[in-house]
């Protein structure tokens, strides 16, 4: 079947024109690659809501717990591979001279696509930090006999992720802000919109004079405030933008 993925004449004149480009990346982008979304619990977990799992109070009332439901998650995501979206988005950042991605999700995908130019915004599933010294644990023995691992401060390891009531990395915002604020070009991609602050960064893009795009499967918050919307999978969207800048010399 031929792609029916269109590119509005402006837009192509601003992928070919433009040097500061950022990629905001939802679960939407993950979903594709088979990821289960984030309040997809099964089995043994339907009698748990994300909310009494995903807090620091939670882990404190019950760190076993808390520690288990994320190794549950982290096996499950141990096996998805790239989709054709993180390597489009990888291409991307090797054609455009000031590039980066900005991402709320937390399963390491578009490092293994090849991502290097990139903030993340809620964490990293693989990544361990204590929960009194907040010192990040590159140590992790999942077969340890203490359930959650220690650190060596005494302190229980948890996930290196952003739970409900917390705020996000201070640089990581800082550097995603700025970045938006810089930009020329900037794509929405598979996120809901309505996880702030990270759903703040279009528009702060759109005040800032830059061209923003969104790329989803359904209309979102942003909708109607951005300047081109692309209805469809991001693993079919954006290699046709890839495509399209390689046809007109842009590798």
């Amino acid at each position: 079947m031929p792609n029916r993925i269109s590119l509005s004449p402006t837009l192509e004149e601003k992928l070919l024109s433009a040097k500061k480009v950022v990629i905001l990346s939802g679960a939407g982008v993950s979903a594709e690659s088979g990821i289960s979304t984030f309040r997809d619990k099964g089995g043994l977990w339907e009698k748990f809501k994300p909310e009494d799992l995903a807090t620091p109070a939670a882990f404190q009332r019950n760190p076993k717990l808390v520690w288990e439901w994320y190794a549950y998650r982290r096996k499950k995501i141990q096996s998805v591979k790239p989709n054709p979206a993180h390597v489009a988005i990888a291409r991307m950042e090797k054609i455009f001279p000031e590039f980066l991605l900005v991402t709320q999700n937390v399963d390491n995908l578009h490092q293994k696509a090849g991502s290097k130019k990139l903030v993340e915004l809620h964490g990293n599933i693989n990544r361990n930090k204590c929960f009194s010294c907040e010192k990040i644990s590159s140590n992790f023995k999942p077969d340890s006999k203490t359930v959650p691992p220690l650190c060596p401060c005494g302190g229980y390891l948890r996930p290196d992720v952003v739970w409900f009531g917390e705020l996000l990395p201070e640089n990581a915002l800082e550097l995603a802000q700025r970045a938006s604020l810089e930009a020329e070009l900037f794509f929405s991609v598979g996120t809901s919109a309505l996880v702030y602050p990270a759903a703040s960064l279009p528009f702060l893009a759109k005040e800032a004079g830059a061209f923003v795009v969104e790329i989803n499967t359904g209309e979102t918050e942003i909708s109607p405030a951005v300047d081109e919307l692309l209805l469809g999978k991001a693993g079919e969207t954006l290699p046709v933008i890839v495509e399209f800048l390689k046809r007109n010399g842009k590798k």
